[in-house]
């Protein structure tokens, strides 16, 4: 898609605020599982951050909380919490020589928060084969927590998209540049169609798929689901629900203006505009150099530095997912 264009801006999930800590467990309080992956397009811009402080800000809200470092063969979310690596990995679920992945979560010190770490010494973990991937996944879906936050690699690899695909919220990571947004812009789609394409398998649909497909070039996926209905209105139907629950999160890491905090809600704007899809905005990360001197002192900014604004900004993007888990449930 290019450089973000200047869009109006549409409405999105409130900037984050300071929020005070809860003293108890909160009334509206989620008791469900929900899976959330942190992916993006680039490396280099602070998924594992996010993922270490958002999971400790959860924890915080005495949700039950467990990270998963699933950035497969290049682990280093242990590093993030100032964690040496664990005795069991994610390498002694993958190798079965533990039959749960319960069996390698690791206390971190803080309290509701536990680490699965990643497979170091697995030299096929980067792409491991589709039966133990689906093992994983449904593993993952069922620790008894209330959230599982994946801390994904880079890239479009198909197995980086199917971890992201398999959360309840997918969120995508950008950095306010021309190059992290074009590449965002690629992993996102890169997701919508394998999604598109993992369900026309299920169902059976994958040659009319690829007919379609072939038979014109299609602005944007409603228009694809469009044409499928005319030629099969069931396979048309069950295209369109996964059109409508296929809905990234996305967060603006190191925003050092209030252009740079804008660029979500252009992108949001953008992929509304030329993909008819939505997206929602849940906040933007400043730019602190905390960030970076706590990774290097091997201390989570959350524990070290909770006072610096960009410590308080996961307080906002907490409370915007707490409220999309709200709303789903109220829908449901």
């Amino acid at each position: 898609m290019g450089d973000v264009p200047t869009l109006k801006l549409v409405r999105t999930v409130p900037e984050p605020e300071p929020a005070h800590r809860p003293a108890g467990p909160r009334p509206d309080a989620i008791r469900a599982r929900r899976i959330v992956a942190v992916g993006g397009g680039k490396g280099g811009i602070g998924k594992s951050l996010i993922s270490a402080n958002l999971g400790i800000e959860l924890a915080r809200r005495r949700r039950r909380v467990v990270l998963v470092d699933a950035d497969l063969g290049g682990a280093n979310l242990h590093t993030t919490l100032g964690l040496d690596v664990p005795k069991r990995t994610l390498s002694d679920f993958i190798e079965r020589r533990v039959p749960r992945i319960d069996d390698v979560v690791t206390p971190t010190g803080i309290e509701n928060l536990g680490l699965v770490s990643g497979a170091l010494d697995h030299l096929d973990a980067a792409n491991p084969p589709y039966a133990q991937k689906m093992r994983l996944l449904r593993h993952i879906q069922q620790l008894d927590v209330d959230y599982a936050i994946l801390d994904l690699g880079a890239g479009t690899h198909t197995n980086v998209l199917d971890f992201f695909l398999v959360a309840d919220h997918g969120v995508l990571v950008l950095v306010p540049e021309p190059t992290a947004v074009e590449n965002a812009y690629r992993f996102v789609k890169a997701a919508f169609w394998r999604r598109m394409r993992n369900v026309a398998q299920v169902y059976g649909y994958e040659a009319l798929l690829r007919t379609v497909m072939a038979g014109g070039n299609f602005r944007s996926p409603v228009e694809l689901v469009t044409t499928v209905s005319q030629r099969d209105p069931e396979a048309g139907a069950n295209l369109a629900r996964q059109l409508a629950a296929f809905r990234p999160r996305l967060v603006v890491n190191e925003a050092r203006t209030p252009q740079d905090a804008d660029v979500g809600k252009a992108v949001v704007a953008a992929w509304r505009k030329y993909f008819g899809l939505e997206m929602d905005y849940l906040g933007f990360i400043p730019y602190d150099d905390e960030m970076w001197r706590t990774l290097r002192a091997r201390r989570p900014l959350l524990v070290e530095r909770p006072d610096v604004r960009a410590a308080k900004a996961f307080a906002g993007i907490a409370d915007a997912l707490v409220a999309l888990d709200l709303a789903a449930r109220h829908e449901a």
